[in-house]
């Protein structure tokens, strides 16, 4: 598992990016408990995540941040990225960030992708 800590941090917000290779939903959910056994990570407000199969099929999981599976996996699309899942973590710090937290994704994503593709 592939993780860079503390990538973002707005307002009280923080953020983390993780991921790994996996092949199909099993694999991810197994990637998600993995994930979640670190506290800290079981603690977060969103563990938002997304994959592109390598038959071409999507997958993405907003976990309560409406959107953001979305931006990463138009992200991994653009890249050619499959059979890769890239989860970002956030912990909300009390303050709404409204369209910023979609950047903020967007950065780790690309912090991810500069770092371990």
């Amino acid at each position: 598992m592939n993780q860079l800590m503390n990538v973002v941090s707005d307002r009280g917000s923080k953020y983390a990016v993780s991921g790994g290779p996996v092949r199909n939903r099993d694999e991810v959910d197994a990637f998600l408990k993995e994930l979640k056994r670190n506290k800290k990570f079981a603690k977060a407000t969103h563990n938002s995540w997304a994959l592109l199969l390598p038959d071409g099929t999507p997958l993405k999981g907003d976990d309560g941040e409406a959107g953001a599976g979305a931006v990463i996996l138009r992200m991994q699309e653009r890249e050619g990225l499959e059979a890769h899942l890239i989860v970002v973590t956030r912990w909300y710090g009390g303050k709404h960030l409204g369209g910023d937290r979609f950047r903020h994704v967007q950065d780790c994503v690309r912090a991810y992708l500069d770092a371990f593709t």
